[in-house]
This record gives C-alpha cells, structure tokens and sequence, in this order.
C-alpha cells in the first residue's frame, strides 16, 4: 500500500511539472505585424532658429522616410517607440529629439500620432528662441 501511495504521489508531481512547465509554451503571446506610416514633418513655428534643417524618424529601430511605411513584428503586452530627431544646420547645429510609446492593445483600427518637437537657438543674439516641429504617424495593424 506504501508503495503505491508512493507511486501516485510521484505521478502526480510528475503531472504537475509538466503541467507547469509547458504553460508558458501554451501562453506564448502572439506576434502582431504593425505598420507604422511616417505622414509627416512640419515646423509650424520659427522664431529666428534657422533655415536650414535636417530630420529623421524612426518606430523601434527601424529609420522611415517621410511618406514611408515600415512593418514591425509586435508580442503581447510590448510598446511601438517611436522617435524623431530634428537639426538645425549651421557651424554649431541646434537639435531638437522627442519620442512616444503606443501600447499594441491601443491600436483599433489606425491610430493618428502627433508628435512635437522643440529646438532652442543655442548661440547669438537669438539664443533661447525657439522652433516647432509637429510629426504626424499612422500605426494599424496589419491585414
């Protein structure tokens, strides 16, 4: 009787690691693809900064072009980061960076981003001003 008690214990505890161990395979989060159009890039006010201006985009690691798509691969719970990075061009360039997250769970639909970026004249007798750029994105996911 011992050792059968014995046996049904060791079965059940059996049972249970592996019960326990394959859950997380079972409850795997499902990988999303999400496309991420930069629509974008607009300095809606300059107040003596400067003229000459470079900027980039990006959503994760990957850079867009202004007018672009790229497609990300998205699990579960994670974030769509997205960044932009704004110069000024001249001898001493003045930079502006911003960034934002979006919970994949946010997305119905496409989602409109705005983001907006502020550049601070660094040198001269405009230091201190600024200028504003806004970044628009559209995030969907993928059909």
């Amino acid at each position: 009787m011992r050792l059968k008690r014995k046996g049904i214990n060791a079965l059940l505890a059996l049972l249970l690691l592996v019960a326990f161990t394959a859950q997380p395979l079972l409850a795997a989060p499902k990988a999303t693809s999400v496309k991420v159009t930069f629509v974008s890039a607009k300095l809606v006010e300059n107040n003596h900064v400067g003229n000459e201006w470079r900027y980039e985009a990006r959503a994760g690691s990957k850079e867009i072009e202004e007018g672009h798509s790229v497609t990300l691969t998205v699990k579960g719970s994670e974030t769509i980061k997205l960044e932009v990075d704004v110069e000024e061009q001249d001898k001493i360039p003045d930079i502006g960076k911003g960034s934002s997250t979006i919970k994949l769970s946010a997305i119905k639909g496409t989602v409109t981003k705005t983001m907006k970026v502020t550049v601070v004249e660094n040198r001269g007798r405009y230091s201190g001003n600024t200028a504003t750029w806004e970044f628009a994105f559209k995030i969907s996911k993928a059909s």
